[in-house]
């Protein structure tokens, strides 16, 4: 969704141009997040002054913008300085200059706040607001918040508050989802973050090492337990428990930022949406969860809580960044998408390291352990996932099934929310996103953990909400995926979700040899799919000649791919905008044969397993109607290649075969939308991370 990115320095003397440079570079590279508008804020001529800039369109537009500013002086030097951008993904108002982030409070933006998520509440608090006299200039609810903060600060007559006490307040008024930074006139070269359903983190830069790898996080002191709140408050409101032993311990400083000497040393802040914004600048990053508010002053990070929760962390562990640059940067490849198609012999692999041992064909993933016989004893399977990362729950539904003889279920997890489906102490439930913030999926993460179940997160984020909160789970490892429409995630969630099938059988013996035939095909695989990758110069051939023209597809199959079907019509219509359609073959003669005629393009998933000769039925079915379907089937398959126009890939185990036949259809929609001359990468109306309902 919207991205976020802000930058500060203290003792670090920088020019106006790098921190500008800085700021569009890291919106830069949050631009796969999808957004229709950019903006930005920085210091005027004083700290009491804010210049905002924002313009439609991509960051590119707002470099012009900013560059045909003849009276900014990019030249100033600042000591100590905070700037922040944003990209938006409208929610609220259409996209123009107006309705762009940041938002301020007045005209002299004694408040500006950028935002990624949804205020639900904005239109009660707008009412209010405009009742007390505040005019607003923009559609957004984001406005509410900046004028929220305006109001709260007039309403203490010029008392005492500091910016922390100040979003406290503002954030209790909040509901919904949201990632905030403030930055304010009233508190020069100072920032409050907070988040709670969206994303945000912490790139920290110093020249010397810090003290410690860890902040200490500072509870409400109202809420803290056994201490009465009129002794246990300092001035702030807050008293800074780090030690469980000793309550009444108070922390005036963060440990992890004092020099030797107890002096401020210079250091570098870096907040954004993605750790894909920071990695050139630093490999140290804090991951801020849930409800945590983060105020950034005189080189200090705090972190604060509004409240102690029960099994709360104390403290906020400093990670390093493993993300290389290079991964998130396109080569000599004209896309990211291209790019992740072409990467996914290594992905794969990527995946499987270090779990799969293909000489005692045996699959360990650690993360699950320790849950093996917890799962193993389940009543069921509950998967729950969305839009890609649902098919891939799809296309192993069967194995896990045939495997486990436990009962599986998927769900999407918008529907799974609405239905408030029954779940129950002893299932396990199985959340897929590659991000691991994807809203939806967490709430419905959050409902089953409330009834007892265990929660098992499959993500490709470390640190992500979802790997975060679920009792257990496996990281995909593909590496960062750029683009909005999900290539190498799908295949890599595929094969972490057939490994986790393949582990949790090791305790049946009769099912011995079928293990070994998926783990010698998961052996073949890499190769498998660079044959498949050199038969692409065809698929181009064939979008260009063939579908090029067409404005609808039907994709068709059966069995395990079903799955394939629907990942290759989402990726069709999602990036070309071609509307296309997967259908289950079995399902053919209940409706959608009324379609087939000698105009309406049909690909049919044909490859050889057990389903063959029903799939050799609905072929004859749809060439019956006068259609001239292209056939997806096995390498040397000759009773299809000579009657028909045909992709091949090669044959391997049934289960898998679903990770072949899905890249002729992720290449078919990739040439298809350069033949059309849309923006492969960020197709219109979609965001990477959908971190709102």
């Amino acid at each position: 969704m919207c991205g976020i990115f802000a930058y500060l320095n203290f003792l670090t003397e920088k020019d106006r141009k790098f921190i500008i440079d800085t700021l569009t570079t890291g919106l830069g590279r949050l631009e796969y997040r999808g957004y229709d508008s950019a903006g930005l804020a920085i210091d005027g001529a004083s700290e009491r002054e804010v210049l905002i800039y924002k313009q439609v369109g991509k960051v590119a537009a707002l470099k012009k913008l900013i560059a045909d500013q003849t009276d900014l002086d990019v030249k100033k030097t600042f000591i100590s300085h905070c700037g922040m951008a944003h990209t938006r993904w409208a929610t609220h108002g259409q996209p123009s200059p107006v309705n762009s982030h940041p938002q301020r409070s007045d005209p002299n933006g004694e408040f500006t706040v950028v935002h990624n998520g949804i205020i639900t509440n904005y239109k009660e608090l707008k009412q209010l607001l405009e009742k007390k006299g505040y005019a607003f200039e923009s559609d957004t609810d984001t406005e509410t918040v900046a004028k929220l903060a305006k109001y709260i600060w007039d309403s203490q007559g010029g008392k005492n508050i500091s910016f922390t006490d100040l979003i406290k307040t503002v954030i209790k008024e909040l509901e919904g989802a949201f990632a905030f930074i403030f930055k304010s006139t009233h508190f020069p070269n100072e920032v409050v973050a907070a988040r709670r359903g969206s994303p945000l983190l912490v790139g920290v830069k110093t020249e010397k090492k810090l003290k410690v790898d860890f902040v200490d996080v500072e509870f409400g002191a109202a809420e803290t337990d056994g201490i009465e709140a009129a002794s246990a408050a300092d001035s702030n409101g807050f008293l800074a428990v780090t030690d469980t032993n000793n309550p009444k311990l108070r922390r005036s400083e963060s440990r992890a930022f004092l020099s030797e000497d107890g002096l401020p040393q210079p250091i570098e802040y870096f907040l954004a949406s993605d750790p894909s914004a920071v990695i050139e600048h630093t490999k140290r990053v804090l991951y801020l969860e849930d409800d945590d508010i983060a105020h950034i002053s005189e080189g200090e990070l705090h972190i604060h809580r509004l409240r102690r929760d029960e099994g709360a962390s104390a403290i906020r562990s400093i990670e390093t960044l493993e993300l290389e640059l290079a991964a998130i940067m396109k080569g000599s490849f004209d896309h990211f998408m291209q790019k992740e198609i072409y990467e996914q012999p290594e992905s794969v692999v990527n995946t499987m390291r270090g779990r799969v041992n293909f000489d005692t064909n045996k699959v360990t993933l650690g993360g699950l352990k320790a849950y093996l016989p917890t799962i193993r004893r389940c009543r069921r399977i509950v998967f729950i996932a969305c839009g890609t990362s649902y098919h891939s729950c799809l296309a192993t539904r069967a194995i896990f099934e045939e495997l486990t003889e436990i009962p599986v279920s998927t769900e999407l997890a918008s529907d799974f929310l609405d239905r408030k489906c029954p779940i129950f102490r002893d299932d396990v439930c199985v959340f897929v996103s590659q991000s691991g913030e994807t809203a939806d999926t967490i709430l419905a993460m959050r409902y089953c953990l409330e009834r007892g179940a265990l929660c098992v997160g499959i993500t490709n984020t470390v640190g992500s909400t979802i790997s975060r909160e679920s009792h257990c789970g496996v990281h995909i490892n593909a590496g960062p995926e750029i683009g909005v429409a999900s290539t190498k995630a799908y295949t890599s969630q595929y094969i972490a979700l057939v490994m986790m099938a393949v582990q949790l059988s090791e305790d049946r013996i009769s099912l011995s040899q079928r293990r070994a035939e998926i783990i010698d095909g998961l052996h073949r695989l890499p190769e498998n799919i660079k044959q498949v990758l050199a038969g692409d110069v065809n698929l181009q051939t064939l979008a260009r000649d063939v579908l090029y023209k067409e404005k609808s597809l039907l994709i068709m199959g059966r069995g395990f791919q079903h799955a394939t079907c629907l990942e290759g019509a989402l990726k069709i219509k999602e990036i070309s905008y071609m509307h296309s359609e997967g259908i289950l073959a079995g399902e053919l003669k209940h409706g959608p044969l009324a379609l087939i005629d000698e105009n309406m393009p049909v690909i049919l998933v044909m490859t050889r397993d057990s389903l063959y000769p029903k799939v050799q039925s609905a072929l004859q079915q749809v060439s019956a109607r006068k259609g001239e379907p292209i056939i997806i089937c096995n390498t040397g398959d000759t009773s299809i290649t000579q009657q028909y126009k045909s992709i091949e890939v090669p044959q391997t185990v049934d289960c898998l075969q679903g990770l072949l036949t899905i890249i002729p259809l992720q290449l078919l929609s990739y040439h298809l939308a350069v033949l059309h001359g849309v923006d492969v990468d960020f197709p219109r109306n979609l965001a990477k991370s959908v971190t709102v309902e």
